[in-house]
């Protein structure tokens, strides 16, 4: 009872306003399960720039536990194409992972604002439910036999999509060139 007492839900900031224009600004996170092999299932975090689509840092692992919430926001720090604002936020929905006091400390140390969707409601993160719509439908995940294979095809598909994965609504770049035009006509 404690331990949930601890947990907190902040308020939605964010208002489904994805893009703002400037890599770096929004960030949206979420946790998804990959089923695999006989009976099997992998469990993906990742964290994408609301402005680019990029997916900015991700970890995959066979627990579901706080550090693979954390563990990705560690790799986010160390993203050298990550450009942190003076207002950044990152954008969750209310799982336990995000309302845990772990997570939210290392929040506050990258000095990023955290915001969540309402209850229930996944359109309030919609992009990144969109992004693991597509992953799981264009990558081999059930073929995969071992948690090494799915990193592996996991790390394949992510490098494709944010250099060769061209989007209509981003002026048909690929999230790493529209991250760059961005920058560039900022």
């Amino acid at each position: 009872m404690k331990a949930t007492q601890e947990h907190s839900v902040v308020p939605n900031l964010l208002k489904r306003q994805f893009n703002q224009g400037k890599p770096g600004k929004i960030l949206l996170t979420d946790i998804t399960y990959l089923n695999y092999g006989r009976a099997s299932r992998a469990y993906l975090s990742v964290i994408l720039d609301g402005s680019s689509g990029e997916a900015l840092a991700y970890q995959v692992s066979d627990r579901m536990t706080i550090e693979l919430a954390t563990d990705t926001l560690e790799k986010l720090k160390k993203n050298k194409r990550f450009r942190k604002q003076k207002d950044t936020l990152i954008h969750s929905d209310q799982g336990v992972h995000y309302t845990h006091p772990q997570f939210q400390k290392k929040v506050k140390q990258l000095r990023i604002l955290q915001s969540m969707s309402r209850k229930g409601n996944c359109w309030d993160n919609a992009p990144i439910e969109s992004f693991f719509g597509h992953l799981k439908d264009e990558t081999s995940i059930k073929r995969c036999l071992t948690l090494e294979d799915i990193q592996k095809e996991i790390k394949q598909y992510i490098t494709y999509y944010n250099n060769h994965r061209y989007q209509w609504n981003r002026k048909k770049m690929t999230p790493v060139q529209y991250s760059d035009h961005l920058l560039a006509v900022a």
